[in-house]
């Protein structure tokens, strides 16, 4: 897909906001936007103050008069009409997240400046559930979390993932009804300029977290003028012949960022959940646990699988280290598998809510970009991972579904650039698991002036307000109030 360009005098204009001019950016230049009807949300611990919408959208953009799908928004409005700017979407990670609850959650962590600037907006993608729901009526095994990673078995061997995503393949194409063929990055990013069109805005600001951040970059790509201010935090490799195989094999470097500030905390003295008498110890203690359980797995009634084997403690660490507050759950883990024991089974989402979740994920994976289809390729690459990372057990550079899925991609994959409005801010800590600072510093080069970047030296996922520094919190909430970045990238020690 071509970019989008404009000339110099528009990206100024666009660019004003960066430097804080307050000029009003309601009122849609899109004509015939029919007006939202706001009602009160469904579900329980909402602000009273959440209203929710549904947006009409073509399922296929290269058919705009053909069937249409709903996408479900959701709203708390400016809490000072007075200092409203506009609008602000908060964009969700995943592939399938939502955030329909954030401006009740997230949202009202924001600084109470931030939030007279903003109706704060959420939604469901396409295919995410309350919007227009995609199900693939998948086998129990298939929604296991080291299924939809693609962990290799304890060999090694990637047959049994071949297998999986062949299973999970079929499924869709017999399940998932015609939406599935549609469901993507670029047309989430249509669809949220569909929203845009329906607020009434004619910019819209955006708070991209971590695959969000890729759907903001191809709104960037897509709309880049009808942007304020864009903060993108935790941010995605836009590598764009990989898209998300590349974020699959950044798992190696995150797990290894973070796995020396875990062994500190596990080794300190005074933990009640210490692992190790020195920092040292816990890796090689680590990988003898994991190969055991390789050998020897434990039962874990009502788990998913009902064993604790060594890619469950391996999946179990990537998951902690998300953030650090979850590595008392690891180190327990640890402790118990050490004695043969489990501790209780993990409580996780109904099973229709990880059908859906599920569904939506393999279909943006495997839509997005096209994925080799040969079998020696994954596993060259396996065993290679293995070796050189064996923390990951060569999950990052095996096979998803994607090779067996039964439709080719539609468009090329997104491409980020440095062509449009400076108005971007990114926010990054050195140490996450799941979008490393490696990619960042690729986004980072492929906006060039469009952006710039913050970097915490903090350890987790999610930097904004939450697993970040006060001095990086302190830099984006000011950008989103004022429009005022930082002079120049910035380390926030």
């Amino acid at each position: 897909m071509k970019q989008m360009t404009k000339s110099l005098a528009l990206i100024a204009a666009a660019s004003g906001a960066v430097f804080g001019v307050l000029t009003p950016l309601s009122a849609s230049a899109d004509s015939g936007a029919p007006a939202l009807k706001w009602t009160k949300c469904e579900g329980s611990s909402l602000d009273p103050r959440q209203q929710c919408a549904t947006v009409s959208v073509p399922m296929d953009y290269a058919d705009p008069g053909g069937r249409k799908i709903e996408i479900a928004v959701s709203r708390i409005r400016s809490e000072n009409p007075d200092a409203r700017r506009g609008a602000l979407l908060l964009i969700p990670g995943g592939p399938g997240g939502d955030s329909m609850n954030d401006p009740s959650g997230k949202g009202q962590k924001l600084p109470k400046r931030v939030r007279d600037a903003y109706d704060l907006i959420g939604f469901a993608p396409r295919g995410m559930a309350p919007s227009t729901a995609v199900d693939c009526g998948l086998e129990h095994r298939d929604l296991a979390r080291t299924t939809m990673l693609p962990w290799p078995s304890a060999d090694g061997s990637v047959d049994a993932n071949i297998a999986a995503g062949k299973r999970v393949s079929e499924a869709c194409a017999r399940n998932g009804g015609e939406l599935i063929q549609h469901i993507s990055t670029l047309n989430e990013a249509r669809d949220l300029d569909r929203v845009r069109a329906a607020l009434g805005e004619r910019k819209v600001s955006a708070w991209g977290v971590s695959y969000g951040t890729y759907v903001t970059d191809a709104y960037l790509q897509l709309f880049p003028h009808r942007t304020d201010r864009v903060v993108l935090d935790s941010n995605d490799n836009p590598d764009p012949v990989l898209a998300e195989r590349a974020w699959l094999a950044a798992f190696e470097r995150g797990a290894e960022d973070n796995f020396p500030e875990f062994a500190k905390w596990a080794s300190a003295p005074g933990n009640p959940d210490r692992v190790a008498d020195t920092a040292a110890e816990v890796r090689p203690q680590f990988l003898k646990l994991a190969a055991r359980l390789d050998r020897e797995p434990i039962p874990w009634p009502g788990a998913n699988p009902e064993e604790l084997n060594g890619n469950v403690l391996r999946q179990s660490m990537l998951d902690s280290f998300y953030d650090p507050d979850d590595y008392p759950a690891l180190a327990k883990l640890i402790l118990a598998a050490r004695k043969g024991t489990v501790p209780p089974a993990p409580a996780g989402p109904p099973e229709a809510v990880l059908q859906n979740v599920t569904a939506v994920a393999a279909a943006t994976i495997c839509n997005d970009v096209d994925w080799p289809n040969d079998p020696v390729m994954y596993r060259e690459g396996v065993a290679k991972s293995r070796a050189e990372f064996p923390l990951t057990g060569g999950m990052p550079r095996n096979a998803m579904a994607c090779p067996s899925w039964p439709w080719d991609p539609k468009e090329a994959p997104v491409h980020v650039s440095d062509q449009g409005p400076s108005n971007i801010l990114m926010v990054q800590n050195e140490r996450d698991p799941a979008t490393p600072l490696s990619g960042a510093l690729k986004l980072r080069e492929a906006l060039g002036r469009r952006a710039v970047m913050v970097t915490n030296d903090s350890t987790g996922h999610d930097a904004y307000l939450d697993n970040g520094t006060a001095c990086g919190d302190a830099a984006v909430s000011r950008f989103l109030a004022t429009g005022k970045r930082p002079a120049k990238d910035l380390y926030c020690g």
